[in-house]
């Protein structure tokens, strides 16, 4: 896979789209950085984040400050598209118990629902 240079690299893009894909609002990731939706929209905007930022982003989201600096959609559909082709198939016969995908996303969910919680409540304290 070839590699950008930093410089077309779009810190605030990357993580917009990471966040769209991983179905995270703006304002989750801004409650988490403890700023506004607006600011957290002007991040997104920036080329370059601050290495330290990025970390508290990277946590939020779950995925590494790597996933961040160097996230390329062209080459992740190639990627997936290269990994997973239609010969990938042949054979493949899956046993997948759908109750336990359906509690597996449950207990995802309960966990992210969760964590708005503990920040909403330390944004509530911090504000009275």
């Amino acid at each position: 896979m070839e590699r950008i240079s930093s410089e077309t690299i779009s810190h605030g893009k990357n993580i917009r789209r990471l966040r769209e894909i991983l179905g995270v609002k703006q304002e989750t990731i801004a409650l988490g950085l403890n700023i506004s939706q607006q600011a957290m929209s002007k991040l997104e905007q920036r080329d370059q984040i601050e290495d330290d930022v990025l970390e508290k982003i990277s946590k939020i989201l779950h995925i590494t400050v790597d996933a961040i600096k160097n996230f390329n959609e062209e080459a992740t559909v190639t990627f997936v598209a290269n990994t997973f082709n239609e010969s990938s198939y042949i054979g493949y016969n899956p046993t997948i118990n759908p109750i336990d995908k359906v509690i597996e996303l449950y207990e995802r969910l309960l966990k992210v629902e969760q964590e708005k919680y503990v920040q909403l409540e330390k944004y509530i304290f911090k504000n009275n």
